[in-house]
């Protein structure tokens, strides 16, 4: 699936869009800055994949700090069957950017 820019992101937040959404930054970067996304760091993502499992066809946006990580989560996620995975390009730099 294709990935989603920050200013889609944006929109579709202000909008309160339905999408399963998660950031898999580490547990005190999210403290600092979140989105209202759960939060499953990407080190931890293969123990917590049970607690993802109901939404696997189901739309899920994936965030870190600058796209990267949450880039390793899509490609990881989708090599176990999930099938509408979505990384945010620039991850939160870019979204506190605009």
């Amino acid at each position: 699936m294709e990935d989603i820019t920050v200013n889609e992101l944006k929109d579709r937040l202000e909008k309160g869009e339905k999408f399963h959404f998660l950031d898999v930054r580490e547990e005190w970067e999210y403290e600092e800055d979140n989105l209202g996304a759960d939060n499953i760091p990407l080190g931890e993502l293969p123990h917590r994949l049970a607690e993802l499992e109901k939404f696997q066809n189901e739309e899920i946006v994936i965030h870190c700090r600058s796209g990267a990580r949450s880039g390793n989560a899509k490609k990881f996620m989708e090599s176990k069957g999930f099938t509408k995975v979505r990384n945010v390009l620039g991850g939160i730099l870019a979204y506190r950017a605009l």
